[in-house]
């Protein structure tokens, strides 16, 4: 049997595994814990927005008409908010007068907006407002953007986000289209995920439309001094000004991301895949918005070598965008899918060599989160319990790192090839739905690990219910690493540290390194590798972040300044939470972490105010 044949075979063999299951196997999971929305009674299917921007007041108002399925049996409808004034709702076209009332508020998930409708009533019109403290809406002064002239403003809506700036059913496993219609300052441009713009409008006025049904969490709005630049057929990039060049530069293989990604998995169904790089205060290294990814300054390197997280953030057009977390204990599905994703894009652009190093860094953050968690804590699962808890708590190296090996550990029992086929109809067949962890496994078993023996030795209950790691996770290794283990042992042995041979180190090289060097080096051994290196003055944040570190750990005096530069100059979470927990638990550095903080707290976002509040106990 030859190779094509037997590629034809396969695909058509879980084509038909995708028939027999049948048009109506899978059922949303409409039961979310963290949602007040009563979904089976009333779905929600299209929203549209009219908002002003309210900079000086920080806040938008305006109306929000929701479009929905009503089964005609019940005379309410529920929807999440937090935080919202809600000032007035009609029913239908004609805007027919209705009543509303805001249930009890409920820790973390905000007040129930009910209002009462009747059997035939399928839109409600609501207006409203959003706090100056939403926690999804950041506002920045002019002072806090990269060109220091204009004010900005963008939104985080995952988790459980979306309802502080919008009434809507705030549920992943719920999907919706949208309109709307944002009126800001003439200065300033309006982009979404939706269809946008390339030009500021002269009047401030911008309109919208997302034609691909998408869950709440995926609603995104920034506005700011931004320009475009093209990166090809189907790409861009928006930034200040002051930046939009090197963005423009660093995002440079966009185009080639996006061809190798559809070479793996199927047709990009989103027309658009464009990239707008936020102030730094942004509290993640990117979100999967639709048709514009959100991303973070910080991985603009100068030498592209930070462009995993546009893999990544692209590969959610397939896991994530298209096929959702039903609700948020299913959340690997969206990351560990989307990390491995990302490592094969990786891979097919920039080789195999590359993309071992990226699965051995991935399993150093898995086997750290492991421990800090502990290797039998439930946390540790892939599925989990988030009720009574913010879904936020959920979002760690174990839905991607952990979810990641698993699906490495699938590929490398069922072969590639068919692995590849299977991903392939799995994105087809449930293309823009939501899926459950059990109707995954389902799906599996049935398409493509079909034997009791094939799903006992994958060990699919264990790595999935169970804590820890199992024993049979395909790892990797890299010839790259072990010559970076190399140079550091002879360091570490006497040789100076400029006789270290870094020729051609990436930025995956030098995170091997320093996270391999010894917990307690000397303060003569931290400034032969500053003086060597300029590791105090690194451009790179992944590098700063990781040395910076060792400069907390070692107490290394001379790194200070780099270290409070670095933490009152932008807001992502993943850098500030460990650098902070390591100042908090290093005797003498308590009080400094919380004078920079002092410094820093108003220019962080939300979500890394909360994490970081609680790390520092800040105000108790």
């Amino acid at each position: 049997m030859n190779k094509l044949f037997s590629g034809l075979l396969t695909i058509f063999i879980l084509y038909l595994a995708g028939c027999d299951m049948g048009k109506n196997v899978y059922k949303v999971d409409y039961n979310d814990s963290h949602s007040f929305a009563h979904p089976k009674d009333a779905v929600v299917k299209h929203l549209d927005l009219d908002l002003n921007v309210d900079f000086s007041a920080k806040k938008l108002s305006g109306k929000v008409s929701l479009l929905f399925d009503n089964t005609g049996h019940v005379s309410e409808l529920h929807l999440d908010t937090r935080d919202l004034n809600i000032q007035e709702v009609t029913m239908g076209e004609d805007n027919e007068p209705t009543t509303f009332r805001l249930g009890d508020e409920v820790a973390y998930l905000g007040q129930p907006l009910v209002i009462n409708i009747t059997p035939t009533t399928k839109r409600v019109n609501i207006r409203y407002e959003t706090s100056p403290g939403a926690a999804a809406l950041q506002w920045l002064t002019p002072e806090q953007t990269a060109g220091g002239k204009q004010p900005f403003l963008f939104t985080q809506s995952q988790a459980i986000l979306a309802r502080t700036w919008i009434p809507c059913q705030d549920s992943p496993g719920i999907r919706i289209t949208y309109s709307a219609r944002i009126q800001t300052e003439p200065q300033l441009m309006a982009v979404m995920s939706a269809e946008n713009p390339t030009e500021k409008s002269s009047d401030g006025v911008y309109n919208f439309t997302m034609k691909q049904p998408i869950p709440s969490y995926l609603l995104a709005l920034a506005i700011g001094d931004l320009q475009f630049s093209s990166l090809g057929e189907r790409s861009g990039v928006y930034a200040e000004p002051s930046v939009i060049d090197k963005a423009a530069f660093e995002f440079s293989d966009t185009e080639k991301m996006i061809a190798a990604a559809e070479k793996l998995y199927g047709p990009y169904r989103w027309d658009r895949y464009d990239i707008i790089v936020l102030p730094p205060s942004f509290p993640f290294g990117g979100m999967e918005n639709p048709r514009l990814t959100f991303a973070t300054p910080t991985i603009l390197a100068g030498d592209k070598s930070l462009v995993a997280l546009v893999a990544h953030e692209l590969a959610h057009s397939w896991s994530g965008n298209l096929v959702t977390n039903a609700n948020w204990n299913d959340f690997w599905l969206n990351e560990g899918f989307t990390t491995y994703f990302e490592h094969r894009i990786m891979e097919e652009v920039y080789g195999v060599q590359y993309a071992d190093m990226l699965a051995v860094l991935s399993f150093h953050d898995l086997q750290k989160t492991l421990t800090q968690t502990g290797p039998e804590h439930e946390d540790t699962h892939l599925f989990l319990n988030l009720g009574g808890r913010d879904p936020d708590d959920g979002m760690t190296a174990i839905a991607y790192d952990k979810g990641h090996f698993f699906l490495r550990t699938l590929e490398k029992a069922a072969g590639r090839e068919k692995w590849d086929a299977f991903l392939r109809s799995y994105f087809d067949k449930f293309a823009f739905t939501s899926m459950t962890t059990e109707v995954f496994l389902s799906y599996l078993k049935k398409a493509l690990f079909t034997t009791q023996t094939q799903q006992t030795e994958a060990r699919l209950d264990a790595w999935v219910y169970g804590p820890g790691v199992p024993d049979n996770a395909a790892l990797s290794e890299s010839e790259e690493f072990s010559k970076v283990e190399s140079e550091m042992q002879k360091w570490l042995a006497g040789a100076a540290a400029n006789s270290i041979t870094t020729t051609d180190w990436t930025t995956h090289h030098w995170l091997h390194f320093l996270r391999s060097l010894p917990q307690g080096l000397s303060k003569n051994q931290m400034l032969a590798l500053d003086n060597a290196f300029k590791l105090s003055k690194s451009g790179n944040s992944e590098i700063m972040h990781a040395w910076l570190l060792h400069v907390v750990a070692n107490k290394y005096d001379r790194g200070y300044a780099a270290l409070e530069h670095f933490l009152t100059s932008m807001g992502r979470r993943k850098f500030l939470k460990p650098l902070y927990t390591q100042m908090m638990k290093t005797p003498g550095m308590v009080q400094m972490a919380k004078l920079i903080y002092s410094k820093a707290r108003a220019s962080y976002h939300p979500i890394s105010v909360t994490t970081i509040d609680e790390i520092l106990s800040w105000g108790i």
